[in-house]
């Protein structure tokens, strides 16, 4: 059902099952597909294009104009994934023409109330981000990652899979994969998240090969060259580490210590 009082441009492109609430506006080069459900109040601004059944809630600002004073009206894109949860008063803005001019969301993402996504991000599939979680420009979020309350990431820094950002922390460097972080404004890592870990089925044994992993890359005193020949040798019981040595490998701006 779309409300008589929605103003949608002539130019978006509505799915089958669409609902659109009252006083919303989808503008130009706008996509929404099948099975969405936009509350009241939301605003969509194109060029975006929405996946199926993502269901956003009133006092949204989707695809809205990169916030970097370098942007100078390009045309930049926001794609959004399937069966996403946007909740109350989030904000995602579109990539800018210094990145790849976009900004990704996946799919089974959960976008808590006041949650901030910025421009050129690239958001993976399954994450949770709790009510007031920032993203910086340029951030990569992978996969299976919870950000709590109130944490903020530096622009250009990447989230590895399944890691865990503890309240109130802010990260500056890149935070590798199943790995917790705390402390607020001097954050630093507190071990594996294994509690994640088993919730996703990790074996037993994965998730201490993990624990080992972690104590060669933080209690061990080693240069992260030396921790990735150590690292090496452990991908052979556990190839879980993979991802580790993967992330380790391509990490521009140093993990967190």
């Amino acid at each position: 059902m779309i409300h008589e009082s929605a103003i949608i441009d002539k130019t978006a492109k509505i799915g089958h099952r669409v609902s659109i609430g009252a006083f919303s506006v989808i503008g130009a080069d706008v996509e929404i597909g099948d099975g969405c459900d936009i509350g009241p109040h939301v605003v969509i601004k194109g060029p975006t294009k929405i996946g199926k059944e993502n269901k956003i809630f009133q006092f949204a600002s989707v695809g809205e104009d990169p916030q970097d004073l370098k942007y100078a009206g390009e045309k930049t894109s926001l794609h959004i994934g399937n069966r996403n949860s946007i909740r109350e008063c989030v904000t995602i803005h579109r990539g800018t023409a210094q990145d790849n001019a976009m900004t990704r969301i996946g799919n089974d993402n959960l976008f808590m109330a006041y949650v901030h996504i910025g421009h050129d991000c690239c958001v993976g599939n399954q994450n949770v981000f709790a009510n007031s979680a920032t993203l910086g420009g340029h951030v990569h979020l992978f996969n299976h990652v919870i950000m709590s309350a109130f944490c903020a990431v530096h622009q250009f820094c990447h989230i590895g899979s399944h890691s865990f950002i503890s309240h109130a922390s802010l990260v500056s460097k890149d935070v590798p994969p199943f790995v917790m972080v705390t402390g607020g404004a001097d954050a630093t890592t507190c071990g594996i998240n294994s509690e994640g870990l088993k919730r996703r089925d990790f074996t037993p044994d994965a998730i201490v090969n993990l624990r080992r992993a972690y104590k060669i890359i933080y209690r061990q005193g080693l240069r992260v060259k030396e921790a990735l020949d150590a690292l090496m040798d452990l991908e052979v019981a556990c190839p879980e580490v993979r991802q580790l040595i993967d992330f380790l490998q391509q990490s521009k701006r140093g993990i967190i210590r």
